[in-house]
């Protein structure tokens, strides 16, 4: 080994050396200052604690003295500088910050004040239950406020009970009450608490039973005490909740409340997902299903079955109505209107299928005289809020009644010009000849002048064509009657009118106007333009356009005036 290699290694181990010293130095340290934080802990704790203990002795000392609202004040202040109390032994117990002596003595004191505020606050209760039984119906909601703090203040000794078992086995200590007697004492409260749940429950359902059947002069009273009832539903299924939370801490069933709690609030909370409870629900479920199969299912079925023939009749019958209406609307004796005939068709085939829908709902027990009242109150609000549409249902009827256009007639109604494709008792869908939908309301439509455009079977085409002043006349209107005459689509009868109309500014108009079927209107409109160009091209006639001759002239100055512009 070289000298190199010698210092080199000397210099790791006493780099090493250093290290160690320093973590040692630092582990000490840290446990020097660790113990002198717990100490500092410990000091204040002693301190609070000690505090708290003199305030609830001088507490304590007062209460014999004092009765009524007082003596409830004094027992309030005790409960906050407890709760205190308990907060600090529960840090000095999960510390250690304490002598488990001097924490002993601590929790058995504790023991002692629950039980005794157990057996306290178990009395003011029944004490309230009694007179909120024997007041007046109207002073029972006041007084339910008071009642609720008790039943809160005694779920929370129960809770700081079992609280203090559970420090005394903390701490190694056995405890007051072993735990079967303590899971029977939960049980016992649970069970009276359950009870009070199914009952107010039951009595919740008997006084809205007697809501919907009561007269308006005894609602009100009825309206209080259900109020009443609710509330003190409510209380009880705080409290069975509060403590079945506790019990299941100590290994108690509870899944029997917890499915109470769900069946008669029906809230889904976070304990409905427990196995049990879902297994106890679906059990309850299956026997009631069971036991509705054995009583109702063939009365209910036997229903169901009516109900569905009914229907099929109805359908049958409607279809059938329909029919029988079709026929009967489009005989020439009546001569309605397409709109007229669909408007009949469809309302007897709904009417039917309404008449229908009520007598099979009527088989399966519903009593149609609420349902029937409740569609009449129900028009009156939906007619007050649809005033434009009941004034576009008006149009509509009057559209129907006097025919000022049907399907497939060509209009130009409220605004729109096009063909005729729907027509509802609320709007009129038009096709425009650019092929777009256009849906207008039947109130713009009869509000305004509505043009058919072929309503009649024939149509009359009115065209103009003028002929320069320059041209043979009598030639250009035997032109104009040979074009006409060889039109296969002109009628002869009427007969065409072709006459000397206009000395216009520019030209000589000819008025032509033959006669046509409705639907060649546009043919024979575009094919006589044309040939009239045509033919007047042939003939050497001219078909003048405006034009306007600008003439200028010049005037003369005197020659005085131009030498001076001149100058």
């Amino acid at each position: 080994m070289t000298v190199n290699q010698i210092q080199n290694h000397f210099v790791r181990l006493l780099f090493c050396f250093v290290l160690c010293c320093f973590g040692i130095n630092s582990g000490v340290a840290q446990e020097q200052q660790s113990s002198v934080e717990n100490e500092s802990k410990t000091a204040t704790i002693e301190k609070i604690i000690a505090n708290l203990n003199t305030e609830i002795s001088e507490l304590s000392k007062n209460l014999p003295t004092v009765s009524g609202e007082e003596h409830d004040a004094i027992q309030l202040r005790l409960y906050h500088k407890n709760e205190a109390l308990r907060d600090n032994i529960s840090k000095a117990i999960d510390g250690e910050l304490l002598d488990p002596s001097t924490l002993s003595t601590m929790v058995k004191n504790q023991l002692k004040y629950t039980n005794s505020a157990i057996i306290y606050i178990a009395k003011k209760v029944n004490t309230n239950v009694k007179n909120i039984d024997k007041a007046a119906l109207e002073d029972k909601l006041g007084m339910l406020a008071s009642y609720r703090e008790l039943q809160e203040f005694l779920d929370l000794m129960y809770q700081w009970s079992w609280q203090n078992e559970h420090w005394l086995m903390q701490m190694g200590i056995e405890p007051a009450l072993s735990r079967t007697k303590l899971a029977e004492k939960f049980v016992n409260r649970m069970n009276v608490l359950s009870a009070s749940v199914e009952y107010f429950d039951q009595q919740k359902h008997s006084v809205q039973l007697q809501l919907s059947q009561s007269p308006e002069s005894e609602k009100a009273a009825l309206q209080i005490k259900q109020l009443v009832v609710k509330q003190r539903l409510e209380i009880a299924i705080d409290s069975l909740s509060a403590l079945s939370k506790i019990a299941e801490k100590m290994g108690v069933e509870t899944a029997s409340y917890r499915q109470l709690i769900f069946e008669t609030t029906g809230n889904i909370t976070v304990d409905i997902l427990d196995a049990d409870v879902l297994w106890a629900i679906a059990l309850q479920a299956g026997e009631s299903a069971l036991k509705w199969l054995g009583n109702s299912a063939p009365q209910f079925f036997f229903q169901i079955f009516l109900l569905i023939l009914v229907l099929l009749v109805a359908n049958a019958l409607a279809k059938l109505t329909r029919k029988i209406v079709s026929r009967t609307v489009t005989t020439k004796n009546l001569n309605l209107s397409q709109l007229m005939q669909d408007f009949f068709v469809s309302m007897s085939g709904k009417m039917v299928w309404v008449i229908g829908i009520l007598i099979g709902l009527a088989q399966i027990g519903l009593d149609l005289a609420p349902v029937l009242t409740g569609f009449g109150i129900a028009g009156i609000i939906i007619g007050l809020a649809l005033q434009d549409s009941l004034s576009n249902l008006a149009a509509g009827m009057m559209l129907l009644i006097y025919r000022p256009f049907d399907v497939g007639d060509f209009v130009h109604a409220g605004g729109v010009d096009g063909k005729v494709c729907h027509m509802s008792l609320v709007n009129t869908t038009i096709r425009t000849f650019d092929n777009q939908i256009i849906i207008v309301p039947n109130n713009k439509i009869w509000g305004d002048v509505i043009k058919n455009v072929t309503h009649e079977r024939t149509r009359r085409v009115d065209m103009v064509f003028g002929i320069g002043y320059g041209d043979d006349l009598l030639k250009a209107e035997k032109v104009l009657n040979d074009i006409i005459a060889q039109h296969e689509k002109i009628l002869e009868t009427p007969e065409p009118n072709i006459k000397v109309h206009t000395l216009n500014t520019s030209s000589v108009d000819f008025i032509v106007r033959p006669w046509v079927q409705t639907e060649d209107y546009w043919d024979v409109y575009w094919d006589i333009t044309k040939e009239v160009k045509l033919r007047f091209d042939k003939e050497g006639i001219s078909i003048p356009f405006p034009q306007q001759d600008v003439h200028l002239h010049m005037t003369k100055q005197p020659r005085s005036e131009l030498e001076e512009g001149q100058a």
